[in-house]
């Protein structure tokens, strides 16, 4: 949770609330660094941030020359081996980053900060592009799909008669 909000919800909380708020946080705190020393075994960690629900997140990948995952793991429960929202990647060329898939629940926040972090090591490693498709699969949920990138201020362009379509991001926007 961040510091402005605090100062929110103390004008708003009782007492036992803002109690049990700070009990949750220093939980969560404990579980991230138990987390970090699991994911950290087998994973690069990328970073930490917050959800929209004000859970703690680590955020990871694994990469080789091809393909890649970032992952987000939840604080709120347990490091089991697995993540709680994944992006996976290919690397089309020098300058294009691919979104192959985004799995994990919806109306988490997971998916903004995966797409963050993808958009930071994009501009790390020079790569210019960020693409993907929208393909028949995505079309019951195509309206979600076209709010979220472009909230990322992507290009998306959608063929409603073949169900199909694109998205491009280009790095020096």
């Amino acid at each position: 949770m961040s510091f402005p909000r605090l100062l929110e919800l103390e004008a708003e909380q009782t007492q036992e609330e803002r109690q049990a708020e700070l009990e949750n946080m220093e939980f969560q705190v404990l579980r991230m660094r138990e987390n970090i020393k699991e994911i950290s075994k087998k994973y690069d960690i990328v970073g930490i941030d917050q959800t929209k629900q004000d859970n703690w997140v680590i955020v990871f990948k694994d990469a080789d020359d091809e393909k890649g995952q970032l992952m987000v793991n939840d604080c709120a429960g347990p490091f089991k081996g697995h993540w709680d929202s994944c992006m996976q990647l290919e690397f089309k060329d020098e300058q294009t980053v691919h979104i192959a898939d985004i799995k994990g629940p919806e109306d988490q926040g997971y998916g903004s900060i995966l797409m963050n972090y993808l958009k930071d090591l994009v501009k790390e490693f020079n790569y210019q592009y960020i693409t993907g498709d929208l393909v028949e699969r995505d079309w019951d949920h195509l309206n979600r799909l076209t709010y979220f990138y472009e909230k990322h201020n992507f290009n998306v362009n959608v063929d409603p008669n073949q169900q199909k379509g694109e998205i491009i991001w280009h790095g020096d926007l």
